[in-house]
């Protein structure tokens, strides 16, 4: 049987997102179902305005929640019945990170006190050249250790036999509650992409000589 060492190689590369996703919608409270429902699509459809209005394509909106149930105040003897309260989400891919601050503006703009906003986080959408990049530096990574080892031990380090891998990319998640006010008219809400990681770790059987 062939004497071999196994090594593990780690490679991380970071880059600013190119691209933001967030949950943008409308959520309201009415007397009444009809009247909850309406105006909840009224508003959904100028949302949605504004949306194609920024340049964001169909393709990247997308209808992720809704939902519609009676709400209730509570008291410490007893609970009034409110109205019901309707709830429309959407997941919105913004591709212009430098256009997102104005678009999440406009939502606002649109459904006034109703706007939900939350979710925030970026993305790198094309990272072929960052996954090349991460996957050199973690081969690297695995033959200087299985290189130093084999040194050590007095042996020659010979082919790999075995390689395995694992990608991992670290995001910037955020929760953020949006309101308009008389500085958003004239200012867009900064959004800060920062920057990104991705790391790809390789698992590496070599032979010994």
């Amino acid at each position: 049987m062939k004497r071999k060492i196994v090594v593990s190689g780690r490679g991380e590369v970071r880059s600013r997102p190119d691209t933001m996703t967030a949950r943008v919608g409308v959520s309201l409270v009415r007397d009444t179902v009809a009247a909850a429902t309406q105006e909840a699509a009224d508003l959904g459809t100028q949302l949605v305005s504004a949306l194609r209005a920024g340049g964001i394509v169909e393709d990247d909106i997308q209808t992720a929640d809704y939902s519609i149930h009676p709400e209730y105040e509570h008291t410490p003897h007893r609970q009034r019945f409110v109205g019901y309260r309707v709830t429309n989400t959407l997941v919105v891919k913004i591709r212009e990170l430098d256009q997102a601050g104005s678009i999440l503006d406009a939502v606002s703009g649109v459904a006034g006190d109703e706007v939900t906003i939350a979710g925030v986080g970026f993305a790198i959408d094309d990272d072929a050249e960052l996954v090349v990049a991460a996957r050199e530096r973690a081969w690297d990574d695995a033959v200087a250790k299985a290189g130093q080892l084999a040194d050590l031990a007095g042996l020659e380090l010979g082919k790999a036999t075995l390689i395995e891998e694992t990608v991992a990319e670290a995001g910037h998640p955020m929760s953020r509650a949006f309101a308009m006010d008389e500085a958003a008219v004239y200012q867009a809400t900064p959004i800060e992409p920062g920057s990104q990681s991705l790391t790809i770790n390789l698992r590496v059987a070599f032979e010994l000589a």
